[in-house]
């Protein structure tokens, strides 16, 4: 039986039996009992007699998942998803963290916006990231230190770029002043405009207007300039090209403020989905399905990326060069997804599917366990300044999955209001068993 909780319950207690705990706070990896009493992580041996004790000799436990990037759609797109319904899919997901983007209707671009959204989540904290501009038309900063004293973690017009260089230098500046990330939807809108898939082969055999990697490219190399002279911090969200790649590698290397993070459906997919295609980017390329081409599910923004792209993507993850996995959850009603590709919206759910597609890297040894863990989980949120880990007196904040077990993905197993996913149908790895956000154990199958 399935079950939500909130963060209102009282808090948990219970006992984890031989799991193994995977902790990237400490580097520890290991097969132990687990206990949590009151909501806090405790010595095995201080839980009161006749406390639940859950056999776990084939789960793991992590810190809670950290999603940097969530379209929770409210205000103003309810019938795709709202704050609560978006919390209750990332507990499913393991998530304890949601990070909600601002483009809403309207936007998240001042106070009272942003404390109504932070102030709506039920079965997971909901961290808010404001609009960068006025209405997120580009014309105009929001008031970041007005924002900022009410604890948004960020800001961004994602959807968009700052196209103004001249404004975006400002941003950078003025965030530098409070040590807050200018999280940026990398791509050039002039060589975006009108594309729907990553330029190559594929996009020729079916006659879609081309996205160039260039526009992702040209977008960094201006703002991590800009970052260089303001000593602003710069994060690149959704990346998904090695060129964008090597340029943030570049930055690091040279001490600039600049993180980023991958999608796991640019880490899994490739272009080669919009030709129907469902295997992996790690596995052999087979030949194109043309009976379910034109998927509007594959629609997502930036598109999904070339095999090459998408292996180089993961072996950026594997090596640390990429910060954090985050899911771009970005729902959509079918309305707007059964539609000619053209008139498609660009997004696909991702709170739900986030670990099993890292699992299924794992399973292909492209990406190690510990290395999964800690990009969903102590990466991002140290980013926002979280803490995560599995150490005696921490708030207990965790996951716990079967990573060998396996589900079918179909509609009526989400949480999420919507079900826009190319993986609709397909048997996936890992099962989430257990949720605990702040102590409270927010869901359980």
């Amino acid at each position: 039986m399935t079950t939500f909780g909130t963060l209102a319950d009282p808090p948990a207690t219970l006992v984890l039996l031989g799991v193994r705990t995977i902790d990237p706070t400490d580097g520890t990896d290991l097969v132990r009992d687990l206990a949590v009493r009151d909501g806090r992580i405790v010595d095995p041996r201080d839980v009161p007699e006749g406390t639940r004790r859950i056999e776990g000799s084939n789960l793991v436990v992590a810190p809670g998942f950290c999603d940097l990037h969530a379209h929770l759609r409210e205000p103003g797109g309810e019938v795709a998803e709202t704050v609560e319904s978006g919390a209750r899919a990332a507990a499913h997901g393991g998530f304890t963290t949601l990070c909600a983007m601002p483009n809403t209707e309207p936007p998240l671009d001042e106070r009272a916006r942003v404390a109504a959204v932070a102030g709506r989540a039920s079965a997971a904290r909901v961290r808010v990231v404001a609009s960068a501009t006025a209405g997120r038309a580009g014309e105009r900063l929001t008031d970041y230190a007005e924002l900022a004293a009410d604890g948004v973690v960020g800001v961004s017009d994602d959807g968009a770029a700052i196209a103004d260089p001249r404004l975006a230098r400002g941003a950078l500046a003025y965030l530098a002043e409070l040590g807050l990330p200018l999280i940026e939807h990398a791509e050039d809108p002039r060589l975006a405009a009108g594309t729907l898939m990553r330029a190559g082969p594929t996009a020729t055999r079916l006659g879609l207007a081309a996205w160039p990697p260039s526009a992702e490219l040209t977008m960094i190399e201006r703002d991590v300039a800009l970052a260089a002279e303001t000593g602003g911090w710069v994060h690149f969200t959704h990346l998904s090209t090695a060129g964008g790649l090597d340029v943030v590698r570049r930055a690091k290397q040279r001490g600039l403020r600049v993180t980023c993070d991958v999608t796991p459906h640019h880490l899994a997919l490739t272009d080669a989905w919009v030709a129907g295609h469902r295997g992996f980017a790690w596995e052999a390329e087979g030949e194109p399905d043309y009976e379910r081409a034109y998927d509007g599910a594959t629609r997502v923004n930036p598109p999904l990326p070339s095999r090459e792209d998408a292996l180089a993507l993961l072996a950026g993850l594997a090596d640390g060069s990429i910060d954090a996995i985050a899911t771009d959850h970005a729902p959509h009603p079918p309305e707007r997804k059964l539609v000619e590709y053209s008139e498609a919206a660009p997004g696909m759910i991702g709170l739900e599917t986030a670990l099993s597609l890292g699992l299924a890297a794992v399973e292909a040894g492209c990406l190690g366990l510990g290395r999964l863990v800690e990009a969903l989980s102590s990466g991002p949120a140290g980013l926002i300044r979280e803490a995560r880990g599995l150490a005696v007196g921490e708030v207990a904040d965790l996951v716990v999955f079967d990573q060998a077990a396996r589900w079918q993905l179909e509609a009526d197993a989400l949480a999420s209001r919507s079900a826009n996913t190319p993986l609709i149908g397909m048997e996936l790895p890992g099962v989430v068993r257990l949720t605990v956000a702040g102590g409270r154990v927010t869901y359980e199958a």
